[in-house]
């Protein structure tokens, strides 16, 4: 099976020649050519795609600014390409949630062996996490499948999308706008209140029993968040 990788860099030149050497290495390549068309086709081919080659300095988001946005709702391998050979800015970098920097000008030989070993490392940890679990609430993430009480609970794609989020920061108060941002993307420019809508939605499903223990909370003047911890609200 290939491995599905996204390649966002803005230089034509240089993306039509990495382009060519991952498919060689028997890779399908998604190219977005600037921050915003990134995080894009990130949402639209985010089940498919196995490892991001990401560079810094691009127009409309920056690469860090991608970056950032990603790490909200995935895992996904990120490998920092870019000039930008600063250490000040490789410690953002790796301490944003990158898993890998090389700095131009490289070699496609190391750079191959650094996606083979990221991609190795990340197939090591879903073996051991495919889902998320908190109280008798259960995602698998493979199947997209949630439970509780033993019970399969139907999501529409945006509420399980927005619970995902949500789950990712256990126990951590998730900012409104980071949320629409997640969700629905940082072009949105829908209704605010449409995320209490689905988070009211959600919780009709989640904590439908009234006798049962509460997961989602609205955290005042911030946004929401989903813990089964008393002393983390």
């Amino acid at each position: 099976m290939k491995t599905t990788l996204l390649l966002v860099e803005d230089e034509p030149g240089l993306a039509d020649s990495l382009k060519t050497e991952f498919e060689l290495e028997d890779m399908q390549v998604i190219w977005a050519k600037d921050g915003l068309e990134a995080l894009a086709k990130f949402k639209a081919n985010q089940n498919q795609i196995q490892l991001i080659i990401l560079d810094w300095m691009l127009p409309k988001l920056d690469g860090f600014g991608v970056l950032r946005r990603i790490r909200r709702t995935s895992q996904v391998p990120i490998i920092m390409l870019t000039a930008r050979d600063y250490i000040g800015d490789k410690v953002a970098g790796l301490s944003g949630g990158a898993d890998d920097y090389i700095t131009k000008p490289f070699e496609m030989e190391e750079l191959l062996v650094r996606i083979e070993v990221a991609l190795r490392h990340s197939q090591q940890n879903t073996a051991f996490n495919t889902g998320y679990h908190i109280d008798d609430l259960s995602v698998d993430t493979d199947t997209k499948r949630v439970q509780r009480h033993g019970l399969i609970i139907p999501l529409t794609q945006r509420e399980y999308e927005l619970l995902l989020v949500l789950l990712a920061h256990q126990d951590q108060p998730c900012p409104r706008d980071d949320l629409l941002d997640a969700v629905w993307g940082i072009d949105f420019d829908g209704q605010p209140n449409i995320l209490d809508v689905y988070v009211r939605n959600l919780r009709a499903k989640i904590d439908a029993n009234s006798s049962e223990k509460k997961l989602i909370h609205t955290i005042r003047g911030i946004g929401y968040m989903i813990s089964d911890n008393v002393a983390a609200l």
